[in-house]
């Protein structure tokens, strides 16, 4: 640490008592870094900081950012770059979020009210992720259940002595089929009488809601149906909603944006890394499964999550709500950690609050 140290660092708390010298000089290190992936040094940040200072007490100041682990250098003769750490200061403490323009504002609605008037919502979301990929010329990745579609129809059909088809219409017309085990004495009316409980009670619902309420109601369901049917009735239920986290659907779209600014060999490796991690499913997941512990924007910074661990990759996350405010989704975006935050943070976090409107909420 040098002898004029704008700060002590055995302190506690040091990080949130910078003062304003400290910050300005690391600010304009990571937004140098945000805009152009290259280090700076301290001849340059002479030229472009606010207040007039020799490149001697910049470096200086980077000396002690350095010793606090916001900052590093490359190799010996480089400038600084911004540590993991120092972009989740910058992040949580001096970054400017920015607004949408009206023109964005405007594509994003158009856009979603067009794809949820024309097709299905796996079809719409899907046409969300690839909206925000092409805003944020990142990777957009879109998480919903099954389970949040409304339903229309359910249908059993007996396809072998042993075996049933279960047929599950939703309301925006996409068809879900299972193939489930039936005992051989079933008979053909169990299927039938089935399907008649299950219809009554469907319509307009989601699988989610169906199932709860037949869950509340167990004693009404046996006195109304025999033992053979109400089995059935539970077993549909169960094999569509799966094991959990099998009815979760995952759309990625994007990864090819990600190519665009690669410059060095480091950066192939990169991103190679990444579109591994992508490709992993089940990480992903339950990555954005964290950001449905919570209300709001959350960012996650390469290496604070294992999936990004590697890559080295940043995801800014919005959760979703349906009219009962229940979070029924979450959307993202998976850039370099040096992704353009200012502007992706509000992109997410209005693309969330159009597509709860698809599910009724507000």
């Amino acid at each position: 640490m040098s002898a004029n140290s704008d700060f002590p660092l055995s302190s506690p708390g040091a990080l949130s008592r910078l003062n304003e010298r400290s910050r300005e000089i690391f600010r304009n290190i990571v937004e140098s870094y945000l805009a152009n992936g290259e280090p700076v040094g301290s001849r340059q940040l002479s030229r472009i900081l606010p207040m007039p200072l020799s490149a001697a007490s910049i470096r200086n100041v980077m000396q002690d950012l350095e010793s606090l682990g916001l900052i590093f250098s490359p190799h010996t003769s480089a400038g600084r770059l911004p540590t993991e750490l120092g972009l989740r200061f910058f992040v949580d403490s001096l970054l400017q979020i920015g607004d949408l323009t009206d023109d964005d504002r405007r594509q994003i609605e158009t856009q979603m009210q067009a794809a949820s008037r024309a097709r299905s919502i796996d079809e719409a979301l899907a046409e969300a992720g690839s909206l925000l990929s092409g805003l944020s010329r990142g990777a957009a990745v879109v998480l919903t259940s099954k389970e949040n579609n409304r339903l229309k129809q359910i249908e059993f059909v007996r396809l072998e002595p042993e075996k049933a088809l279960a047929i599950l219409v939703s309301e925006d017309g996409s068809v879900e089929n299972r193939v489930l085990p039936v005992p051989p004495d079933l008979p053909q009316s169990a299927l039938v009488e089935a399907g008649n409980y299950l219809n009554a009670r469907v319509k307009g619902r989601t699988l989610a809601q169906v199932r709860g309420e037949i869950e509340m109601s167990r004693t009404a369901a046996k006195s109304e149906l025999d033992v053979l049917t109400a089995k059935l009735v539970s077993l549909g239920l169960a094999i569509w909603a799966g094991p959990a986290g099998a009815a979760q659907n995952l759309i990625v779209r994007g990864q090819a944006n990600l190519l665009e600014d690669v410059s060095a060999m480091t950066d192939i490796e990169r991103i190679k890394l990444l579109f591994d991690d992508l490709e992993t499913k089940s990480d992903v997941i339950d990555l954005l499964a964290r950001a449905e512990d919570g209300d709001g924007v959350r960012i996650f910074i390469g290496s604070e999550n294992k999936l990004f661990s590697l890559s080295g990759s940043s995801m800014v996350t919005a959760p979703f709500h349906d009219s009962q405010r229940r979070i029924v989704g979450v959307l993202g975006v998976i850039g370099p950690t040096r992704l353009n935050y200012a502007r992706v943070v509000p992109m997410v976090d209005y693309t969330a609050r159009v597509i709860a409107r698809l599910f009724g909420g507000p």
